[in-house]
């Protein structure tokens, strides 16, 4: 037995699944999870010693790589002031000053402690603001955990929230309306009945949880205007896509303006912390001074703010960085898509910058629906397979891989003939 497995064994008895976060149980591909004991520019090793090129980096922050020189010692220095205050800092008006810097679309920003935490804001604040009550989400998209965006679409577009767990009850999701992603006119339908009563749409501007799905040219432009048609909220949850796609994220990867922007542990270099920002007038509808009410005691974190401040900086100063990182991944990508057609394998490859996914389906990829087509236990089989090889993949279908600028030629070309080896 592997100490992966035996940690797991002893898991199971204290932690529900033995996991704390769903995403990071294997049962999906018939597996016990590797158990990181250290990680390192593109690399993990587990409790074995057994070393992986890593295409997860906890979930796309590690945009720079592990451990990156700049980032740990900045860390290292705010520790021997202390972890945790409780108290306004000087290192959260950096962050928020930078943030608002970088991203034309924002005007103030609030520290938060995870992504989920960041988009249960963002949702109260345009409720707020506008003084209404329904949400459009689209099917398939993650935006956390939080009671009211744990909702499947039902028969139809038309049809109210339906609750996607058991705990959470169906009057708090009533408000809820699903649309399809990539599906303007579904929005339309539901802006046709509700209009008035639409507080905001929330979306992943590059849907990221069902599998890497790019918006359809148009679709993004369409949520903006009929946003601005109905006096809604748009709000882009860029938790995984912000920083990453480029220096402004998904909104100045499409060059589209959203009201609200949430993000995730991307500013903090991978560390516990979220942010949600955006125009001043809703944002100043915050306590306290507005009457939406948000609070946390370890927001702004200073360890977590030093973190984030030295990568952000760091991508601030060299902008080639996303060219260069943008390219490598294309190039990938699309060397991949050779080694289907080589083997005649009528496999999907989609990515958008430097996250893709793999999807074993013979229908191209453009929505929740697409994407459910794809063969999981086809796709468990090559996961097993690539981490057999030393190659760390998402042990499930429907998430996303993430490339580095730590990603070397030789780790990438191991990849690839790893990939070809594997399907």
């Amino acid at each position: 037995m592997t100490r992966s497995e035996s940690l797991f064994q002893e898991a199971v008895k204290y932690i529900p699944g033995g996991v704390n976060s769903p995403v990071r149980a294997f049962g999906s591909i018939g597996s016990t999870p590797r158990f990181i004991a250290k990680a390192d520019k593109a690399y993990m090793w587990d409790e074995d010693g057994n070393q992986y090129i890593d295409f997860i980096g906890s979930w796309g922050p590690m945009i720079l790589g592990h451990n990156h020189p700049a980032t740990m010692q900045a860390v290292l220095e705010a520790c021997t002031n202390g972890l945790s205050f409780g108290a306004a800092t000087e290192p959260e008006v950096i962050m928020a000053k930078l943030i608002c810097d970088i991203v034309p679309s924002i005007d103030m920003v609030r520290m938060v402690n995870s992504g989920t935490e960041a988009v249960m804001s963002a949702i109260r604040v345009a409720r707020g603001y506008t003084g209404r009550d329904k949400i459009i989400k689209f099917t398939g998209c993650y935006h956390g955990h939080s009671d009211g965006l744990l909702v499947k679409a039902g028969s139809g577009v038309m049809t109210a929230g339906v609750p996607d767990s058991s705990g959470v009850p169906v009057s708090v999701t009533s408000d809820t309306l699903t649309a399809e992603y990539n599906n303007p006119d579904s929005v339309r339908t539901l802006f046709e009945r509700y209009g008035e009563q639409i507080a905001a749409i929330i979306v992943e501007p590059v849907a990221a949880n069902m599998g890497v799905v790019p918006p359809a040219p148009g679709f993004l432009q369409s949520l903006r205007y009929i946003c601005d048609q109905y006096g809604s909220i748009l709000i882009f949850d860029e938790v995984i896509t912000g920083f990453r796609l480029s220096l402004t994220g998904a909104q100045g990867y499409y060059d589209i303006k959203p009201d609200l922007t949430t993000f995730g542990k991307i500013i903090g270099a991978g560390m516990p912390v979220g942010a949600y920002g955006g125009r001043r007038d809703i944002m100043e509808q915050v306590s306290p001074v507005g009457n939406v009410y948000q609070a946390g005691t370890l927001s702004g974190n200073p360890v977590a703010m030093a973190a984030g401040i030295t990568q952000l900086t760091i991508l601030k100063e060299h902008p080639e960085y996303y060219t260069q990182l943008n390219n490598t991944a294309d190039e990938f990508f699309n060397k991949i898509k050779e080694i289907l057609l080589r083997k005649d394998l009528p496999w999907q490859v989609n990515h958008v910058g430097s996250i893709g996914s793999l999807f074993f389906t013979e229908t191209p990829v453009t929505d929740y629906s697409s994407a459910k087509k794809s063969d999981v236990s086809a796709y468990a089989h090559y996961c097993n397979q690539m981490l057999s090889h030393g190659i760390y993949i998402a042990p499930a279908q429907f998430e996303a891989m993430f490339l580095s600028l730590a990603h070397t030629q030789e780790d990438l070309q191991q990849t690839l003939d790893t990939i070809a080896i594997c399907l």
